[in-house]
């Protein structure tokens, strides 16, 4: 018989990063400051898998560190305060991440003056958290001023400019102001081009921003040969199995299925789901996001079966990876009841609004869009058992927090502009119209 030995299994990178750290706790204590390195490898591995929860506890033990070696304004710190930042960002607590946010900037522009750099960046990245709650008269001043100081330091054509006017253009593109949005995003292109040539994925970054800008205005002929041209870039630049070559296909995708091109959009829906599961595991948030895109057009197409599958499956993903109270699990919550709703299993579909309402409003605050939405499908759900008495309150929130939405956002738009604004905002008229019928206002019938 041939001589069997047993060989100890590899360490993983996590493991063996962790084992480091161990080392050196042992060695010169938990609080020292050359712990910082290791433990910002260990948060940097959890934060690549998705491990938000874990990677945010390092990266307080990492910011608790250089508190106590540095002290409380120390441009180091500031950065550690940006990183828990923005993971508490990724784990949907957008009200506890901005005072880490804004107090980076503070520590920034004392230690290092108003006009750095580093100033810039953490301008931007408070700025992309409140877009990302729909405040965008306080995050457009912010864009503002840090474009206004990349293109004093670095000219008018370099890639943080591009990368700058990009956020901006996102901004006014969500505020309806879309002829602005669209001279910022080319402006964003002829720079990238320019400056790093027109093969770099960051020229397919803004050619997707531009094309989905274009599928919004409904010019999808304009639009398809931005996100073709996009894709073939990722595909060239990255290999055609690289994740960003499956945020292309889904961007294609959602175009394709715009346009009702449904067998178009389905082989790239599943070839982007299959990048994303076999470059990232098949419990990452973008899987997620791939079934819950493949099963919205499996509603679209009338399959429930086949689309309450991938819907189910995606809520899991999302529960576990982001946990419980993530935006994206109320957006998974709020499909799947959109699903049940159509099939009339109102039962099932009740406690899923319902769920997906209270996480909406704890990370987004009352009055974003998305919880005038969530408002208006569980109404509609209401309305549809005859339970009048309880659809009409939230009817009447929804309205409320639209109209203050659309007030916030509308008083520096052209009538034109606010007309198209409008148009792409879905719920908007719903909510009014269910209203006044409710209420008996309408038209009188023949």
């Amino acid at each position: 018989m041939p001589t069997v030995f047993f060989q100890e299994p590899e360490e993983t990178e996590l493991e063996a990063a962790q084992r480091k750290v161990v080392e050196l706790e042992a060695e010169l204590g938990p609080e020292h400051l050359d712990l910082v390195g290791p433990l910002e490898a260990v948060l940097m591995i959890h934060y690549g898998q998705a491990q938000y929860g874990k990677a945010e506890e390092v990266c307080r033990h990492v910011l608790s560190i250089r508190e106590k070696s540095l002290g409380p304004d120390h441009p180091d710190v500031a950065s550690s305060l940006n990183n828990l930042a923005f993971l508490l960002e990724n784990l949907g607590s957008y009200a506890e991440a901005r005072p880490f946010y804004e107090r980076s900037l503070v520590i920034r522009e004392k230690a290092l003056g108003p006009e750095h750099l580093d100033v810039a960046l953490a301008l931007n990245n408070l700025a992309t958290l409140l877009q990302a709650q729909s405040f965008y008269a306080e995050a457009r001043p912010l864009y503002e001023r840090a474009l206004v100081i990349w293109e004093k330091a670095l000219g008018f054509e370099h890639p943080n400019v591009a990368t700058t006017l990009n956020n901006l253009a996102q901004l006014l593109q969500a505020q309806g102001s879309y002829a602005e949005a669209r001279a910022l995003h080319e402006r964003a292109l002829k720079i990238r081009e320019k400056a790093l040539g027109p093969e770099h994925p960051d020229v397919a970054t803004t050619l997707s921003n531009l094309g989905l800008l274009l599928r919004t205005q409904g010019s999808y002929a304009e639009a398809r040969p931005l996100l073709e041209r996009a894709l073939a870039i990722e595909e060239k630049f990255r290999g055609p199995e690289h994740p960003s070559v499956a945020i292309s296909l889904n961007n294609l995708a959602f175009l394709l299925r715009t346009q009702g091109s449904y067998a178009e959009a389905r082989p790239l829906y599943e070839r982007s789901l299959a990048i994303f599961e076999k470059a990232l595991g098949p419990e990452h948030p973008n899987v997620a996001n791939s079934l819950n895109n493949l099963a919205e057009l499996f509603c679209t197409q009338g399959s429930y079966a086949e689309a309450r599958a991938l819907h189910e499956r995606a809520l899991k993903i999302w529960e576990k990876a982001l946990g419980p109270e993530h935006p994206d699990v109320a957006t998974s919550l709020n499909n799947l009841a959109q699903l049940l709703r159509t099939q009339g299993s109102y039962a099932e579909a009740r406690p899923l609004y319902e769920r997906g309402l209270v996480i909406w409003k704890k990370a987004l605050g009352p009055e974003h869009p998305d919880v005038a939405l969530a408002l208006n499908n569980f109404a509609l759900l209401l309305r549809t058992q005859g339970s009048y008495a309880e659809a009409r309150p939230l009817y009447e929130q929804g309205l409320r927090s639209t109209l203050n939405h659309l007030s916030l956002n509308m008083g520096s738009m052209t009538e034109a502009e606010r007309f198209q604004y409008l148009a792409t905002k879905e719920g908007s008229e719903p909510l009014l119209l269910n209203l006044v019928a409710m209420r008996g206002e309408g038209p009188d019938k023949d």
